[in-house]
């Protein structure tokens, strides 16, 4: 498996930019250089993400989104766990 997530990803079964093995890693999601943990959908090469709209649904009974656009980076979250845990046996 590789260091670098998806550049799109989608937390939704029925979409075609769903990947089970990456969610299961987890992902983490940094827009505007702020983490989020809110986040539907992103690409990274389009920069944008997409985060639930309030409590709305659709018809389909999935939470409405709204689209925001701004720089997105992408993170497996176990990968950053290690880099804190080296960070802190060098300060020791």
């Amino acid at each position: 498996m590789t260091d670098t997530p998806p550049d799109h990803l989608s937390v939704f079964p029925d979409s075609d930019f769903f990947d089970a093995d990456a969610l299961r890693r987890g992902v983490g999601i940094r827009f505007k250089g702020q983490e989020r943990t809110d986040v539907e959908e992103y690409c990274i090469s389009e920069s944008w993400v997409k985060v639930a709209a309030g409590r709305s649904r659709d018809r389909f009974g999935r939470p409405m989104t709204v689209k925001l656009t701004g720089p997105v980076e992408s993170f497996y979250q176990d990968m950053e766990q290690k880099d804190d845990a080296a960070e802190d046996s060098q300060a020791s």
